[in-house]
Protein backbone atom coordinates (compact mmCIF):
# COMPACT_ATOMS: atom_id res chain seq x y z
CA UNK A 1 0.00 0.00 0.00
CA UNK A 2 1.73 3.17 -1.22
CA UNK A 3 1.09 6.53 0.44
CA UNK A 4 2.28 10.07 -0.20
CA UNK A 5 2.84 12.06 2.99
CA UNK A 6 2.89 15.85 3.07
CA UNK A 7 5.96 16.54 5.20
CA UNK A 8 6.83 20.02 6.44
CA UNK A 9 9.23 18.82 9.11
CA UNK A 10 6.94 20.08 11.85
CA UNK A 11 5.46 18.31 14.83
CA UNK A 12 2.17 17.39 13.12
CA UNK A 13 3.44 16.23 9.74
CA UNK A 14 6.23 14.18 11.32
CA UNK A 15 3.69 12.40 13.51
CA UNK A 16 1.56 11.71 10.43
CA UNK A 17 4.53 10.18 8.61
CA UNK A 18 5.18 7.84 11.52
CA UNK A 19 1.46 7.02 11.67
CA UNK A 20 1.50 6.11 7.98
CA UNK A 21 4.42 3.80 8.66
CA UNK A 22 2.50 2.22 11.55
CA UNK A 23 -0.45 1.76 9.20
CA UNK A 24 1.75 -0.43 7.03
CA UNK A 25 2.24 2.02 4.17
CA UNK A 26 5.17 2.31 1.80
CA UNK A 27 5.88 6.00 2.42
CA UNK A 28 6.78 8.64 -0.15
CA UNK A 29 7.40 12.09 1.31
CA UNK A 30 6.68 15.40 -0.40
CA UNK A 31 7.80 18.78 0.91
CA UNK A 32 7.52 22.28 -0.50
CA UNK A 33 10.01 25.08 -0.89
CA UNK A 34 7.64 27.94 -1.68
CA UNK A 35 10.17 30.59 -0.60
CA UNK A 36 8.56 30.69 2.84
CA UNK A 37 10.10 32.79 5.58
CA UNK A 38 10.85 29.65 7.62
CA UNK A 39 12.53 27.55 4.92
CA UNK A 40 14.64 26.06 7.70
CA UNK A 41 11.76 23.61 8.13
CA UNK A 42 12.97 21.83 4.99
CA UNK A 43 16.14 20.74 6.81
CA UNK A 44 13.90 19.07 9.38
CA UNK A 45 11.73 17.51 6.68
CA UNK A 46 14.80 15.91 5.11
CA UNK A 47 16.05 14.65 8.47
CA UNK A 48 12.65 13.24 9.49
CA UNK A 49 12.28 11.55 6.10
CA UNK A 50 15.70 9.96 6.58
CA UNK A 51 14.90 8.82 10.12
CA UNK A 52 11.60 7.31 9.01
CA UNK A 53 13.20 5.52 6.08
CA UNK A 54 10.87 6.82 3.38
CA UNK A 55 11.23 5.25 -0.03
CA UNK A 56 11.52 8.63 -1.72
CA UNK A 57 11.41 12.26 -0.61
CA UNK A 58 10.51 14.91 -3.15
CA UNK A 59 11.01 18.64 -2.52
CA UNK A 60 8.92 20.73 -4.91
CA UNK A 61 10.03 24.32 -5.51
CA UNK A 62 7.82 27.24 -6.49
CA UNK A 63 7.40 30.85 -5.38
CA UNK A 64 4.40 32.08 -3.41
CA UNK A 65 6.16 35.37 -2.62
CA UNK A 66 5.06 36.47 -6.10
CA UNK A 67 1.76 37.55 -4.62
CA UNK A 68 2.38 37.30 -0.87
CA UNK A 69 -0.78 37.65 1.18
CA UNK A 70 0.76 36.05 4.28
CA UNK A 71 3.36 36.89 6.90
CA UNK A 72 5.10 33.68 5.81
CA UNK A 73 5.53 34.87 2.21
CA UNK A 74 5.70 38.66 2.55
CA UNK A 75 8.53 40.22 4.55
CA UNK A 76 6.53 43.45 4.88
CA UNK A 77 4.01 41.70 7.14
CA UNK A 78 5.02 41.13 10.75
CA UNK A 79 4.66 37.78 12.44
CA UNK A 80 2.30 37.80 15.43
CA UNK A 81 4.38 37.59 18.59
CA UNK A 82 3.70 36.80 22.25
CA UNK A 83 -0.03 36.25 21.75
CA UNK A 84 -2.09 34.32 24.24
CA UNK A 85 -3.79 31.15 23.05
CA UNK A 86 -7.13 32.91 23.61
CA UNK A 87 -6.03 35.74 21.32
CA UNK A 88 -4.96 33.26 18.64
CA UNK A 89 -8.47 31.80 18.60
CA UNK A 90 -10.18 35.09 17.80
CA UNK A 91 -9.61 35.13 14.01
CA UNK A 92 -7.67 33.55 11.14
CA UNK A 93 -4.13 34.93 11.55
CA UNK A 94 -1.90 36.71 9.05
CA UNK A 95 0.25 33.54 8.91
CA UNK A 96 -2.50 31.89 6.82
CA UNK A 97 -1.09 31.36 3.31
CA UNK A 98 -3.83 31.74 0.67
CA UNK A 99 -4.96 28.32 -0.62
CA UNK A 100 -1.74 26.67 0.55
CA UNK A 101 -3.17 23.25 1.36
CA UNK A 102 -5.09 23.17 -1.91
CA UNK A 103 -1.81 23.78 -3.74
CA UNK A 104 0.01 21.19 -1.63
CA UNK A 105 -2.70 18.56 -2.03
CA UNK A 106 -2.75 19.09 -5.79
CA UNK A 107 0.96 18.31 -6.02
CA UNK A 108 0.52 15.34 -3.68
CA UNK A 109 -2.37 14.03 -5.77
CA UNK A 110 -0.34 14.18 -8.98
CA UNK A 111 2.57 12.43 -7.28
CA UNK A 112 0.26 9.79 -5.78
CA UNK A 113 -1.43 8.98 -9.07
CA UNK A 114 1.90 8.85 -10.89
CA UNK A 115 3.19 6.16 -8.51
CA UNK A 116 -0.22 4.46 -8.21
CA UNK A 117 -0.56 5.24 -4.51
CA UNK A 118 -3.84 4.72 -2.71
CA UNK A 119 -3.50 7.35 0.03
CA UNK A 120 -2.33 10.88 0.70
CA UNK A 121 -1.62 11.74 4.35
CA UNK A 122 -1.80 15.30 5.65
CA UNK A 123 -1.26 16.65 9.18
CA UNK A 124 -4.14 19.13 9.33
CA UNK A 125 -5.68 19.79 12.70
CA UNK A 126 -9.09 21.41 13.20
CA UNK A 127 -8.48 22.07 16.91
CA UNK A 128 -5.32 24.11 16.33
CA UNK A 129 -6.04 27.63 17.55
CA UNK A 130 -4.80 29.05 14.23
CA UNK A 131 -8.18 28.13 12.76
CA UNK A 132 -6.93 27.90 9.18
CA UNK A 133 -9.86 27.28 6.78
CA UNK A 134 -7.95 24.59 4.85
CA UNK A 135 -7.40 22.47 7.98
CA UNK A 136 -11.05 21.70 8.67
CA UNK A 137 -13.04 18.48 8.13
CA UNK A 138 -15.44 19.92 5.53
CA UNK A 139 -12.49 21.10 3.46
CA UNK A 140 -10.77 17.70 3.57
CA UNK A 141 -14.02 15.93 2.64
CA UNK A 142 -14.49 18.24 -0.34
CA UNK A 143 -10.90 17.77 -1.50
CA UNK A 144 -11.31 14.02 -1.33
CA UNK A 145 -14.20 14.37 -3.78
CA UNK A 146 -11.94 16.45 -6.03
CA UNK A 147 -9.42 13.60 -5.84
CA UNK A 148 -12.10 11.16 -6.98
CA UNK A 149 -13.50 13.30 -9.79
CA UNK A 150 -10.26 14.77 -11.07
CA UNK A 151 -8.15 11.67 -11.66
CA UNK A 152 -8.15 8.69 -14.00
CA UNK A 153 -7.62 6.48 -10.96
CA UNK A 154 -10.69 7.92 -9.26
CA UNK A 155 -12.94 7.66 -12.31
CA UNK A 156 -11.94 4.04 -12.75
CA UNK A 157 -13.13 3.19 -9.25
CA UNK A 158 -9.87 3.25 -7.34
CA UNK A 159 -9.87 6.73 -5.77
CA UNK A 160 -6.97 8.10 -3.76
CA UNK A 161 -8.12 8.84 -0.24
CA UNK A 162 -6.99 11.65 2.03
CA UNK A 163 -5.94 10.48 5.48
CA UNK A 164 -5.94 13.16 8.20
CA UNK A 165 -5.38 11.20 11.41
CA UNK A 166 -4.74 14.28 13.58
CA UNK A 167 -7.71 16.36 12.53
CA UNK A 168 -9.66 15.93 15.79
CA UNK A 169 -6.69 15.74 18.18
CA UNK A 170 -5.46 18.37 20.60
CA UNK A 171 -1.78 19.31 20.35
CA UNK A 172 -1.08 17.41 23.57
CA UNK A 173 -2.73 14.30 22.09
CA UNK A 174 -0.60 14.63 18.97
CA UNK A 175 2.55 14.70 21.09
CA UNK A 176 1.37 11.67 23.05
CA UNK A 177 0.70 9.83 19.78
CA UNK A 178 4.10 10.83 18.44
CA UNK A 179 5.75 9.56 21.60
CA UNK A 180 4.08 6.18 21.14
CA UNK A 181 5.18 6.08 17.50
CA UNK A 182 8.77 7.12 18.28
CA UNK A 183 8.84 10.49 16.48
CA UNK A 184 12.26 12.14 17.03
CA UNK A 185 11.04 15.57 18.19
CA UNK A 186 14.59 16.90 18.35
CA UNK A 187 14.72 16.95 14.53
CA UNK A 188 11.35 18.66 14.01
CA UNK A 189 10.80 22.37 13.44
CA UNK A 190 7.69 24.50 13.99
CA UNK A 191 8.92 28.10 14.28
CA UNK A 192 7.77 30.65 11.70
CA UNK A 193 10.66 33.08 12.21
CA UNK A 194 13.27 31.22 10.17
CA UNK A 195 16.20 31.76 12.53
CA UNK A 196 18.86 29.31 13.66
CA UNK A 197 16.97 28.72 16.91
CA UNK A 198 13.20 28.73 17.37
CA UNK A 199 11.97 32.15 18.50
CA UNK A 200 9.65 30.88 21.24
CA UNK A 201 7.26 33.80 20.66
CA UNK A 202 5.44 33.21 17.35
CA UNK A 203 2.05 31.49 17.45
CA UNK A 204 3.46 28.16 16.29
CA UNK A 205 6.19 28.14 18.94
CA UNK A 206 3.79 29.14 21.70
CA UNK A 207 1.29 26.40 20.80
CA UNK A 208 4.05 23.83 20.69
CA UNK A 209 5.68 24.93 23.95
CA UNK A 210 2.33 25.05 25.74
CA UNK A 211 1.51 21.50 24.70
CA UNK A 212 4.85 20.07 25.86
CA UNK A 213 4.53 22.00 29.14
CA UNK A 214 0.98 20.75 29.72
CA UNK A 215 2.30 17.20 29.45
CA UNK A 216 5.17 17.94 31.83
CA UNK A 217 7.69 17.43 29.04
CA UNK A 218 10.60 19.50 27.76
CA UNK A 219 10.62 20.39 24.08
CA UNK A 220 14.05 19.20 22.90
CA UNK A 221 14.63 21.81 20.17
CA UNK A 222 16.70 24.96 20.91
CA UNK A 223 14.84 28.20 21.61
CA UNK A 224 15.99 31.81 21.74
CA UNK A 225 13.16 32.52 24.16
CA UNK A 226 11.09 29.84 25.89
Amino acid sequence: MKAVILLSGGLDSSTVLYQAKADGCECYGISFDYQQRHRKELESARKIAECAGVIEHQVVTFDLTLWGGSALTDDHLDLPQDRSIEKMAESIPVTYVPARNTIFLSFALAYAEAIVASRVYIGVNALDYSGYPDCRPDYIQSMEEVFRLGTKQGREGNPITIESPLIHLKKTEIIELGNRLGVPWEFTWSCYAGQTKACGTCDSCRLRLAAFAELGLTDPIPYIKG
